[in-house]
């Protein structure tokens, strides 16, 4: 049996993304921008949830396969490939979660000094 994999999907994603005949629910759905694609990716995540809190695994699972359906629908309308949210995390897994929130607020702190010295 073939691996199914998020980039499976990202490939059938873009397939679908490039038909013009109407009969890609996809393409469609790109076709009506960005906000709408964000627009359901955001009702699939509330969802996962509800179905994660009254723990409903099954529920959860298949809310959970339109949720990252939709959020890679999300990223094809953004122009972002998946590649690119993998090397972030990739690179947020190096550290620990809490070194990586740690870093932030001083980051957050040299570009608020540099903004003021730049005044």
């Amino acid at each position: 049996m073939a691996r199914f994999t998020l980039n499976t999907l990202e490939n059938i994603i873009a397939d679908r993304a490039a038909v013009t005949d109407g009969s890609s629910y996809t393409a469609t759905l790109i076709s009506c921008g960005v906000e709408k694609c964000a627009q359901k990716m955001g009702e699939e995540a509330v969802e996962a949830a509800i179905a994660a809190a009254i723990r409903d695994r099954k529920e959860l699972t298949k809310e959970t396969a339109d949720l990252l359906y939709h959020l890679l629908v999300v990223l094809k309308a953004s122009n972002i490939p998946l590649k690119e949210v993998m090397a972030e995390l990739d690179r947020r897994t190096s550290q620990t979660g809490i070194e990586e929130k740690a870093a932030r607020p001083a980051q957050k702190k040299v570009s608020a000094v540099k903004k003021s010295k730049a005044k």
